[in-house]
């Protein structure tokens, strides 16, 4: 299954000469790939698929996103390899 979820930009930097990020989704931080997004900075939303950010959302969009994907709790675990937490984790 392919799932795109949603995430806060918490930081971005410069790897190597490629724009990686942290990417808080809700309680679960990862670093993300942001070549795709070049306009989406920090306090951005963003859709992230496999370690890449594809596209930038609005918070409303990522919140409503966010609460199907806590109904899908494995779905979750299976793409960031951990559950996402109860809401209430800032997003």
């Amino acid at each position: 299954m392919c799932l795109g979820i949603p995430g806060r930009i918490t930081d971005v930097s410069d790897n190597a000469g490629v724009r990686m990020g942290t990417v808080d989704f809700g309680g679960v931080r990862r670093e993300v790939c942001l070549a795709y997004t070049p306009q989406a900075e920090v306090g951005a939303y963003v859709v992230v698929h496999v370690g890449f950010a594809i596209t930038q959302v609005d918070e409303a969009e990522a919140e409503r996103t966010l609460e199907v994907l806590r109904a899908m709790a494995d779905a979750v675990t299976g793409e960031l390899g951990e559950p996402l937490p109860a809401r209430g984790g800032g997003l």
